[in-house]
């Protein structure tokens, strides 16, 4: 369906103010940055913020409604005779490949990490965003197996892939934060994010097997 042009002006509108904001954000930090001082920046009233925007936190978090559908649109939309992992990797890899945001592996996500890092607020809202992420990727993965609401299968799975996905932004932006370049963290988070979903296409049965606590050699003096 064709956009309207009142529907493109309030995309347009929303659009300006989040960046708007995001500039002050990245400037002054989240918590020195109040939502009057975003309004006179983009030229509106505090009431059209707001209409737009629930809270500050949503204001930074601006594409959350698009981040908690990411992950059940890779499993909508896995090609023929996909593994649920493959579709996963295969979409990671790209957005590794593309430096899509996504996943966290964006130019400029160390200023992100940082801005987030700073405010408690912000904190909790990207675990709020990712608990619901997780929750609809169970939800759909539930629809597609037709599990019984007592099976924990559905919830396993998606805790799995968006912890393993999250462990891998985690890693790539830890480095950068560490002032390396993404030329040097390029091949190594590769060679981590291959590993991990090695792991999850295998399964984590045979990892240590036959290695007790008791194996472990003692430390040399």
């Amino acid at each position: 369906m064709q956009e309207g042009l009142r529907e493109r002006k309030k995309r347009e509108t929303r659009q300006r103010i989040a960046d708007i904001a995001m500039g002050l954000f990245m400037a002054k930090g989240f918590d020195n940055v109040t939502v009057a001082e975003v309004a006179r920046a983009a030229d509106v009233s505090v009431n059209t913020v707001f209409n737009y925007f629930s809270t500050k936190e949503d204001l930074f978090a601006d594409r959350q409604e698009v981040a908690v559908d990411l992950a059940p649109r890779v499993l909508r939309e896995r090609e023929p005779g996909e593994s649920v992992v493959r579709a996963f990797r295969r979409d990671f890899l790209d957005a590794l490949d593309t430096r899509h945001w996504r996943y966290g592996l964006n130019p400029g996500v160390d200023v992100f990490a940082r801005i987030v890092d700073e405010a408690p607020s912000l904190v909790a809202k990207l675990r709020e965003i990712g608990e619901e992420r997780e929750r609809l990727l169970a939800r759909a993965l539930a629809d597609e197996l037709e599990a019984d609401p007592d099976d924990l299968t559905p919830r396993l799975v998606a805790a799995h892939l968006l912890n393993t996905t999250r462990l891998l932004g985690d890693y790539s932006i830890r480095r950068l934060l560490a002032g390396e370049e993404w030329e040097s963290i390029e091949p190594g988070l590769r060679a981590q994010a291959e590993r991990a979903f090695d792991l999850l296409e295998s399964g984590i049965g045979e990892l240590l097997a036959g290695k007790g606590a008791g194996d472990q050699h003692e430390p040399e003096h």
